[in-house]
């Protein structure tokens, strides 16, 4: 049996800390790619049979159930953040990101609530509502409500991991790893942080963001509840 990693990286949600740590232990057997469709699960499982030779996968825009691959053990990984923190740390990346895209652009130029309004209006765009329930709800396909589809999906990830929570996260992904893997280390790592510069967050933006985003903020008590129950006392503290 063949044994990867599959690590669903969430935009700011840690996942470059956690590709670093699969990246130093794996060299070039950590592997990137990204995806275009609301399903491509046909693709993943495509990248992965495509190279023989890789063990940890990464992508920001894997969508679509997780692959089931004939033979082939997943060690499926999914980090979650409170929903108005990944808001703020996406406002401050990109209004420091050297780049084109749309969203850096409206960062550079606008005020945190003007960029929070901007992204709301825009169709189509989830980056300020309800983001990860958009994303965890593709691997739960159905009729039912994208929260109920994304919650019920974080029982086909191998491990949930949580921002806040980013040294029990650590522990759990090493534990399992390891059953794999038993030279997988840990290096604490926070990659790709963003300005620590504070942004206003006036009363009536506070109760818009919580308004729009009490989906995500759902999933990740129910993702940190799932996460308590897998950690040890000692690993997940008070």
């Amino acid at each position: 049996m063949r044994t990867i990693i599959l690590h669903y990286h969430l935009f700011k949600n840690a996942g470059t800390s956690i590709d670093k740590i699969l990246k130093d232990n794996f060299g070039d057997k950590w592997v990137t790619r990204e995806f275009a469709g609301s399903n491509n699960t046909n693709q993943i499982s495509d990248w992965i049979l495509s190279n023989p030779d890789a063990i940890a996968f990464s992508s920001h825009t894997m969508t679509g159930p997780i692959p089931k691959i004939a033979d082939v053990i997943i060690v499926s990984i999914m980090i979650l953040r409170e929903p108005v923190q990944r808001i703020t740390s996406a406002y401050k990346f990109e209004r420091n990101q050297n780049a084109d895209t749309w969203g850096a652009q409206l960062a550079k130029q606008t005020t945190f609530e003007e960029y929070v309004v901007a992204r709301l209006q825009k169709q189509g765009d989830a980056q300020c509502r309800n983001f990860q329930v958009e994303r965890l709800a593709t691997l739960r396909p159905g009729s039912q409500p994208k929260v109920q589809r994304a919650i019920e999906a974080l029982d086909d990830l191998t491990v949930v991991g949580i921002v806040e929570r980013f040294e029990t996260t650590l522990e759990l992904l090493k534990r399992e790893i390891n059953k794999y893997y038993p030279d997988f280390k840990i290096q604490t790592t926070h990659a790709n942080q963003s300005t620590k510069a504070d942004v206003e967050l006036g009363p009536a933006l506070t109760q818009l963001l919580h308004e729009c985003n009490k989906d995500d903020r759902k999933l990740w008590l129910e993702g940190l509840e799932i996460m308590q129950s897998k950690a040890l006392p000692s690993e997940f503290g008070d």
